[in-house]
């Protein structure tokens, strides 16, 4: 009897135990809905980071501006605006030396939104392709924000208009069939005189061609077509009168008033190429997100849809050594 009054009392104690470990119903719901939705996220973290990470604008003009990253805060940049440099005094006589204070500032500008549109993947063709296609539509997705921020950066930091820190050369060569006067290696020697007579620093020019001006130089300087075709990493020379001088599709162009017609203009206009001063410029990249709808939520149609927003910046902080060379026309 003694017996089975134990058995009985271990076997409800063991009942007890397992209902008391067990999760409610509402617990264990909880639960299985959670899984899927970190499940999720932590791909589109993955992603976000991987497209951060190898985007690097690699072996283009942009490669020579400094990151800027430490200025940038919930995706709005803080440029710092130097104040008055002190005097320099030689074989000074005078005490006191005189104290001046230095008045800094700042301009705060919000990051460029970039934002690609969406691609759509069926469940049929993952099916079908040997591939993994949603990962090479992830690759296409960034090469193409990597192109378009490339881009409307050089547009960026371009001059707007000529002025008196911002000198706009007319190229003076042979005209070509179009009218287009030619660029010559005498005309980059005066944009090297006109930046030399601002006191821009000779170390940090940077010239970016476009492929007109290119071309024209590879047909009238031998010197300059022989760097080109050793051309390493993008960089056509180092020292080409000054210039560390690179190549661009994507130049903006200039009207003949010598103004800078806007971003993507459908008129067109004067081809150009840029030259900055890389110490007077800075970019920055903000946050980036993936928009990802999967097949399994889209039981209608059963694709996936995948998109992405970036926030860029490349600015000029000084218009100092921006300028540029603008085709010339002929009478």
């Amino acid at each position: 009897m003694k017996n089975k009054t134990l058995i009985f009392s271990l076997a409800f104690l063991l009942v007890a135990v397992l209902l008391f470990a067990l999760p409610s119903h509402k617990e264990t719901a909880i639960t299985a809905m959670s899984l899927p939705l970190a499940g999720k996220q932590l791909k589109n973290e993955v992603a976000e980071k991987e497209l951060i990470k190898k985007f690097r604008h690699e072996n283009t003009w942009l490669q020579e501006i400094k990151s800027k990253q430490n200025w940038v805060n919930n995706d709005v940049i803080k440029v710092p605006k130097q104040g008055a440099a002190p005097n320099v005094l030689i074989n000074n006589q005078v005490y006191p030396i005189v104290s001046n204070k230095r008045e800094d500032d700042y301009v705060t500008l919000s990051l460029n939104k970039y934002e690609t549109e969406n691609t759509e993947v069926t469940a049929d063709e993952l099916y079908a392709l040997a591939y993994e296609k949603l990962s090479d539509v992830q690759v296409q997705h960034r090469e193409e924000l990597e192109d378009k921020t490339a881009s409307h950066a050089l547009y960026s930091i371009s001059p707007d208009k000529k002025t008196a820190q911002t000198p706009i050369l007319e190229t003076t060569g042979d005209a070509d069939e179009n009218g287009r006067k030619k660029l010559t290696s005498k005309d980059v020697i005066n944009l090297k005189k006109a930046l030399d007579k601002l006191a821009v620093p000779k170390k940090g020019r940077v010239l970016v061609l476009c492929s007109d001006h290119v071309a024209d130089l590879l047909e009238e300087d031998r010197n300059f077509k022989t760097q080109y075709q050793n051309a390493i990493d993008g960089v056509i020379s180092k020292s080409y009168y000054g210039f560390t001088t690179y190549e661009s599709l994507d130049t903006p162009e200039y009207n003949d008033s010598l103004e800078k017609l806007p971003f993507e203009s459908l008129n067109t206009g004067r081809t150009a190429s840029v030259a900055f001063f890389k110490n007077n410029t800075a970019k920055a990249t903000g946050s980036v997100k993936r928009f990802m709808r999967a097949e399994e939520d889209d039981p209608e149609y059963r694709k996936n849809t995948l998109g992405f927003r970036l926030y860029f910046i490349c600015v000029a902080i000084k218009d100092e050594g921006q300028a540029a060379l603008v085709s010339g026309k002929a009478a």
